[in-house]
C-alpha cells in the first residue's frame, strides 16, 4: 500500500491496524511488512530515533510499500520537515493544545501552506516536475494531531475544525497524567475520549488511537477510531519473551522431583 492509498483508507472509515515503531533497525520494518500490518507509526518522541536513523527506517519503510507516520517530538517546522522529506506518510503531533498550533503545524506539512521544497529528498525524488512533485506530496500526507492534555478535551472541536488536519489521536495515557487519573483505563478517561471522537465526527475528522491489546482495541473501535495503533515492536518483543520463559518455568515444575 502506497502513501496516498493509506490516506485514502485513512479518510474513508476503513479500519487500519499499525503499531508504534520504537526500534531503529530496519529488520524491525522488514519484519512488520512481511506481517502484513497496515502501517507503523515511527516514535521519535519517546524512542531514541535521530535524523540518520529516522531516514533509515522511512526508506526500508518506503522501499517495502509499508505507509510510515511519524510521531515527531516537536511541531517545530525543521522537525516535521525531516520526517516528511524522508518520505513519511503522515505526521502524529504531539500534544496539540489549541487550534493556532494545529494550524502552524498542518501549515508545516504542505508544501502549498509553508513546507520547505527540495526535489532532491526522497518523498519528491522522480515525481516530476516541482509542480506536479508539491500537487501529489500534498495530496497524499496526513497530519493527525494528539488530544492528550486536560485543557485540550475542550478544545477538540476547534483542533478538528482546522484545514489541514486529518484527525484525532486519542491520547489516553498523556491524559491520565494530565488529568491526575488513577490509570489511562480510569472512566473519566474514557469520558474524555468520548468528547475527543464526538469532536472529530463533528468536523467529519478520522479518529486515531493507541491501544496496548484487543480489549482496549474493540472500545476504542466502538467509538468510532478506525486507525488503531496496536502495541509496540518492544511490547511484541517482551510479551514473546515473557510466554516463553512462562513456559520454562512450567517445565521445569514437572522436572523437579516431588519432595526435593
Amino acid at each position: 500500500m502506497n502513501n496516498e492509498d493509506f490516506r485514502s483508507k485513512f479518510q474513508g472509515g476503513d479500519l487500519t491496524i499499525g503499531t508504534f515503531v520504537k526500534i531503529g533497525d530496519l529488520s524491525v520494518i522488514e519484519m512488520l511488512t512481511d506481517s502484513a500490518i497496515d502501517f507503523v507509526v515511527l516514535d521519535q518522541e519517546h524512542a531514541p530515533l535521530d535524523r540518520r536513523s529516522l531516514d533509515i527506517l522511512l526508506f526500508a519503510a518506503r522501499s517495502r510499500g509499508l505507509p510510515a507516520l511519524v510521531r515527531v517530538p516537536t511541531s517545530e517546522p525543521s522537525v516535521i520537515l525531516a520526517a516528511l522529506d524522508g518520505g513519511a506518510a503522515g505526521i502524529l503531533l504531539p500534544h496539540v493544545g489549541d487550534a493556532a498550533t494545529a494550524r502552524r503545524a498542518a501549515a508545516a506539512c504542505r508544501y502549498r501552506a509553508g513546507r520547505g521544497y527540495s526535489g532532491a529528498v526522497r518523498s519528491t525524488r522522480n515525481r516530476g516536475a516541482m509542480r506536479e512533485a508539491i500537487a501529489a506530496v500534498d495530496r497524499e500526507i496526513v497530519v493527525i494531531a494528539q488530544i492528550e492534555d486536560a485543557a485540550a478535551v475542550d478544545r477538540a472541536a476547534e483542533i478538528a475544525a482546522c484545514e489541514g488536519i486529518d484527525g484525532l489521536f486519542i491520547g489516553r495515557g498523556d491524559l491520565a497524567v494530565s488529568m491526575r487519573a488513577a490509570s489511562s483505563d480510569a472512566p473519566e478517561i474514557w469520558m474524555a475520549a468520548r468528547s475527543i471522537a464526538a469532536a472529530a465526527r463533528q468536523h467529519g475528522k478520522a479518529i486515531c488511537a493507541f491501544a496496548a491489546g484487543w480489549p482496549e482495541a474493540d472500545r476504542l473501535i466502538d467509538l468510532g477510531a478506525r486507525a488503531i495503533v496496536l502495541g509496540s515492536d518492544q511490547s511484541y518483543l517482551k510479551a514473546k519473551a515473557s510466554q516463553i520463559v512462562t513456559e520454562a518455568a512450567l517445565r521445569c515444575e514437572r522436572l523437579t522431583p516431588e519432595g526435593t
